[in-house]
């Protein structure tokens, strides 16, 4: 075939002078001439069988080649190479061959060359996703591990401070009752108050954190039993008393369609959930704001909203906020204290309390305008629980089915949610 005889011609001082132009040093020129006469050869075949694929080898060898520098940075592409290969061959034929000859070759390797373009750009391509995707995996993986052994320390530093932590309280009941009734105002009675006061705090922080470890290893189990929101609203509603008349806010609830309807749930870990997000309610609202607790029956559920006219949450952080450790803001600004305003905590009860709700097949979500400590957007929190006609449980549907089969929705000892502006005040 007269072309490739053509070639044939151009090959010695083709190789030579390509591989001096893209070599440099005369050990690698020598390991690159290798290569390009290699190239040179599957050029040639791919002429004569008109089948471009004869270049893959050699093209998909200089592509593999890169480094995972070069990859990372998307360094060292192979376009420049061809381009000046491309370069050297149009040169080198026109000072070799007559016009007519080299005008014959360049239109035969042409094609080639658009070919060995668009092949190296897509090798190139699917390389360097490839290498990212590796990167995101290898992310991925030590995040895992890092979550991994945050859960783990978490459990185990739970449970390392819980003996410790029973000693102290054990000590602290034990000189309490060294004191009798009527000297309740003894300086040292006052301090065993402030450490009763402290092991309070802590144990509620050590009984999270057991919990977020029961939630990660999916070891938190529900009991399910009859439940109603207005008894659970009336219990918490007696609890936070204090902390709404210290701040001077105002309760609301009010009297919505499906308070009083009967479900099935763990009636003690959603009492831990709605207080939760009242006690979130109360910490991020200025003192004489208000908590409205609203909501409404839906298909098969019930929804509960928790508003406030506290300084609101940003768009960006509404998903964050529940997530262990998901605190917003500077720690070292916040004040500590579970009621305070903006008040420090670990940033573990709106995680808990979306473990809760989701173990009940339920949902829990926030909407805010934003945040804003001037104009107090204000938060509102959703909660959708499913109304249960009996407990997942069979075991458990025995047991309750006399109560749903006597037509039981609402609570035997029923207690209406009375003067709905609470203010803290009995």
């Amino acid at each position: 075939m007269r072309i490739v005889e053509l070639l044939d011609q151009i090959r010695p001082i083709w190789i030579e002078r390509v591989s001096r132009q893209l070599a440099r040093g005369e050990s690698v020129r020598e390991s690159f001439a290798e290569q390009l006469a290699e190239y040179f050869e599957m050029m040639q075949q791919a002429i004569i069988t008109g089948d471009p694929s004869w270049l893959n080898k050699v093209l998909d060898g200089w592509a593999e080649a890169r480094t995972e520098t070069e990859l990372e940075k998307q360094e060292a592409s192979l376009s420049p190479i061809l381009d000046k290969i491309l370069t050297s061959t149009h040169e080198i034929l026109s000072e070799s061959l007559d016009s007519r000859d080299a005008l014959d070759v360049l239109g035969a390797v042409l094609p080639l060359y658009s070919y060995a373009f668009e092949r190296t750009n897509q090798r190139e391509t699917k390389l360097h996703v490839d290498h990212v995707s590796k990167e995101l995996e290898d992310a991925r993986f030590s995040l895992e591990r890092l979550d991994k052994s945050k859960s783990d320390f978490i459990a185990v530093a739970a449970h390392e401070l819980k003996t410790p932590l029973t000693l102290i309280e054990g000590y602290a009941a034990m000189l309490r009752d060294q004191f009798p009734t009527h000297n309740q105002d003894s300086p040292t009675l006052l301090l065993i108050k402030g450490v009763d006061n402290g092991t309070r705090r802590l144990r509620e922080i050590v009984d999270d954190m057991i919990d977020v470890s029961m939630l990660d290893n999916n070891l938190l189990r529900m009991s399910f039993q009859p439940v109603w929101v207005n008894q659970l609203l009336t219990m918490i509603r007696r609890e936070l008393v204090d902390p709404l008349r210290e701040r001077k806010q105002t309760l609301k609830i009010v009297e919505f369609e499906g308070i009083n309807e009967m479900t099935f749930g763990d009636s003690e870990r959603l009492y831990q959930a709605l207080r939760n997000l009242l006690t979130n309610a109360i910490k991020y609202t200025p003192d004489g704001g208000l908590i409205t607790v609203d909501g409404r029956i839906l298909s098969g559920f019930v929804e509960i909203s928790i508003a406030d006219t506290g300084i609101g949450i940003n768009l960006d952080d509404q998903e964050r906020i529940f997530e262990k450790f998901g605190r917003l803001g500077n720690v070292a600004l916040h004040s500590s204290g579970k009621i305070k305003f903006k008040g420090g905590g670990p940033g573990l009860g709106l995680p808990i309390t979306k473990g809760i709700i989701e173990a009940h097949g339920g949902a829990i979500w926030v909407e805010s305008d934003g945040y804003d400590e001037v104009q107090c957007p204000g938060a509102t929190f959703h909660v959708l629980l499913p109304i249960r006609k009996e407990p997942p449980d069979q075991r458990a549907a025995e047991i309750f089915r006399p109560l749903a089969d006597a037509g039981l929705t609402t609570p035997i000892f029923n207690e209406p949610v009375e003067n709905p502006a609470f203010r803290g005040e009995d």
